[in-house]
């Protein structure tokens, strides 16, 4: 028994077809719709699909909202249809629903977990309040390669952030209580290795070692499962040349034997179908017996489990258990978040008038946008400006854009109330006519006189605030790049400021690492992503010093876009490369350093912080004991300011070649002016296993280096022992 519904008795009334009808999940003809999304979804109109829904023969839906329209679908499928099962009503809301949160990658940049459970409650709340019941999110992938389009979506190159934000997101969109009107079942994706994409082209071939996939790249799903997310969506990619929708070691071996994962699996939109073109299925039925046998539930969008199942069982291909075991995944989830019980929860129309929580949510996004930002440079304290008794000029396409605030993976956000650059800077000057635009050029293209008009801006400027970067079209889905630079357009407009000769502060909108090329010349940089709804208030309340920049790098930038994929835990070589050491025969490219230009965890603040020795309270780590290392860090700086400590470590001599750092813990620690703080970590054994040559978890005993510090490549290394286990 699950609730008040008795799955078991349940599925012995079901016929074959209505339990092949729980296994498929169609777009939403009939709510408003994301036609952006999957222009081509509509192969199924709105009659045909509510006959569907009657008969029993589709078990979710997505990408349309509406409470309203939601109610009276929902209430076919339970006063209409034989068995009364309530359907499902899922949509991509990544961040944020009409109030739109910095992209994850931008929300990363904070290194606070609980701000992104914070988003994604509000999300939730926002999406629930509209009749979804289901997201697909959050995007778990690592990203180490930032030619690929959707390191927008992910929390970037290192696994245990992204494990941190994986636990706070479902928390977040799930809440305390999975029945509750506002709770956002979470969908941790994509189901496995995605990030890894070979030569960072979405929906490329993987190819890595089963010890990268459980030691980077996998991780993150574990922590969303263990946080209480009862949905995975499996990836479009192969791993070693199986699909990832039909690869049943991973489907099956590692969620439900290794994991004890107890929800439901659905594909990616129609990747089961696309098992044709990576050349593993021979038809449509095919991919179907192959998906299924491998441990997918629910198939999104392609149709192939409603026209072949039935097929497969007349044919002994597939098994009348193998379709229970999904249909039972799917009605238990269903009945867990009390669907049954209540099958008209978030579909209660809402009453007229402006949503509640609209001031509460606006305030939210611009705490989320302003603690998004890094600041990677700030030459000579260009920054922050005055509000008053300084001429300042905004130039660049992103001035006054609205249409690019949000990025990508923003299809409910509400433009009217997006607010862009000028209109935020604007309201936090004393006298508005202080500022002067000029966008100087297109987003990819020269404006006539363009260039012109802005270095006059400029020249006639106390300071420039020059707003380029990606359009939200570069990142996403199939977005993958192969030059991560600005575009050729706007390079020409940042050489012709940056030679006028007033101090540049560049305010760079983008959705992956970039190489900055001559945006590397400007005063100060600020890292500003996509931020959202409240982007134009969240850069003015930084730029003139009413708070102060927090967020650090969750990508490494290189100084080249040949330099992908570049990460800051790569594996040590045999012939490192130092720099200011001896050039010739090391690992480095010809062109450039083997470093990135700004490191993970790289982040300035307008204090100035400086860090003591980091010490051990023992020389030795015991097998089963803990070590703590503490390391006291003060506010030298005449600003309030948080820093963001990091521990790493690295294992000395391993039977497999370690990562030159990999970092263990961080926190993020507020200290006014002349504050100190001494802050301490715990380590264990289990913070330095990794998977060995038989690709089992291993902690071996010796030596290893500990930094406490403010990036990945900054700060003096400790060394403690790990002492081998006893008796």
């Amino acid at each position: 028994m699950t609730g008040r519904v008795d799955i078991e008795a349940l599925i012995d009334r079901m016929t074959l077809e209505e339990k092949i009808g729980q296994l498929s999940i169609l777009a939403d003809s009939i709510r408003p719709f994301a036609f952006d999304v999957n222009p081509d979804s509509f192969q199924w109109g709105p009659d045909r699909t509510r006959e569907m829904i009657r008969a029993g023969q589709v078990g979710a839906l997505f990408n349309g909202v509406g409470a309203k329209e939601g109610r009276e679908l929902q209430r076919i499928a339970v006063e209409q249809s034989r068995l009364g099962i309530p359907i499902l009503l899922g949509a991509d809301v990544i961040h944020g629903m009409r109030t739109v949160f910095p992209i994850p990658l931008g929300e990363a940049a904070s290194f606070e977990p609980e701000l992104a459970e914070r988003t994604a409650r509000a999300a939730a709340v926002e999406a629930t309040r509209e009749g979804l019941h289901w997201t697909f999110a959050p995007v778990v992938d690592i990203a180490r390669d930032q030619r690929w389009g959707r390191v927008a979506e992910t929390t970037g190159e290192d696994t245990v952030l992204a494990c941190a934000f994986a636990r706070a997101r479902v928390r977040g969109f799930q809440g305390p209580d999975l029945t509750a009107d506002d709770s956002l079942l979470a969908t941790p994706k994509h189901f496995a290795a995605y990030g890894a994409v070979s030569a960072g082209l979405d929906y490329n071939t993987v190819d890595l070692s089963p010890q990268t996939l459980f030691d980077v790249h996998l991780p993150p799903f574990k922590a969303a499962i263990e946080a209480g997310a009862l949905t995975v969506m499996s990836s479009f990619n192969d791993i070693n040349g199986v699909p990832a929708t039909a690869n049943r070691e991973l489907l099956t071996g590692v969620l439900r034997e290794q994991w004890g994962f107890e929800g439901f699996v659905v594909s990616d939109y129609t990747s089961d179908f696309e098992l044709i073109a990576h050349g593993y299925a021979a038809d449509e039925k095919h991919a179907a017996e192959l998906s299924i046998g491998a441990g997918l539930d629910m198939s999104m969008q392609s149709g192939v489990f409603m026209d072949h199942l039935a097929a497969l069982v007349g044919e002994g291909k597939v098994s009348v258990q193998a379709i229970d075991t999904a249909v039972r995944r799917i009605l238990t989830v269903k009945a867990r978040m009390g669907l049954f019980d209540n099958p008209y929860r978030s579909l209660n129309e809402a009453p007229p008038g402006p949503a509640p929580y609209l001031a509460a949510h606006d305030e939210l996004a611009r705490e989320a946008a302003r603690r998004s930002v890094v600041m990677l440079k700030n030459d000579g304290d260009v920054l922050p400006l005055r509000k008053a008794g300084q001429r300042i000029a905004l130039i660049g396409p992103f001035a006054r854009d609205r249409a690019n605030l949000a990025g990508c993976w923003n299809i409910f956000g509400d433009p009217s109330r997006e607010v862009d650059l000028e209109t935020g800077l604007r309201a936090a000057l004393a006298d508005g006519d202080a500022l002067e635009v000029v966008e100087g050029c297109d987003f990819e293209s020269a404006i006539d006189g363009g260039i012109d008009a802005a270095v006059a801006a400029a020249r006639g400027a106390d300071a420039v605030l020059l707003a380029l970067g990606e359009p939200s079209v570069f990142s996403g889905e199939a977005q993958s790049r192969t030059q991560i630079v600005l575009p050729a357009a706007q390079q020409a407009l940042a050489e012709a400021v940056l030679a006028a000769g007033s101090p540049v502060i560049v305010l760079l909108r983008c959705g992956r690492a970039l190489a900055l090329g001559p945006l590397q010349r400007a005063q100060a940089v600020l890292v500003t992503w996509f931020l959202g709804s409240q982007t134009g208030h969240a850069v003015a309340d930084l730029v003139f010093g009413e708070h102060s920049p927090g967020g650090r790098l969750p990508v490494s930038f290189p100084h080249d876009s040949g330099q992908q994929p570049y990460y800051y835990n790569h594996p040590a070589t045999g012939r490192p490369y130092v720099p200011g050491g001896l050039e010739a025969f090391r690992t480095r490219w010809r062109e450039t350093d083997h470093t990135a230009l700004y490191p993970f965890g790289h982040g300035l603040t307008y204090g100035r912080i400086e860090y003591g020795a980091a010490t051990l309270d023992a020389p030795a780590l015991a097998w089963d004991g803990e070590l703590r290392a503490r390391v006291r860090i003060t506010n030298v700086g005449e600003r309030a300011a948080e820093e963001v400590l990091q521990l790493y470590v690295r294992d000395r001599v391993a039977s497999r070649v370690r990562p030159v750092r990999e970092l263990k813990r961080f926190a993020k620690i507020a200290l006014a002016p002349g504050e100190s703080r001494e802050v301490e970590f715990a380590l264990s054994r289990a913070d330095l296993e990794f998977r060995g040559v038989d690709n089992r978890a291993v902690a071996e005993p010796g030596l290893f280096d500990l930094w406490l510090a403010p990036s990945a490549t900054a700060g003096e290394a400790v060394q403690f022992e790990l002492l081998a286990a006893q008796g």
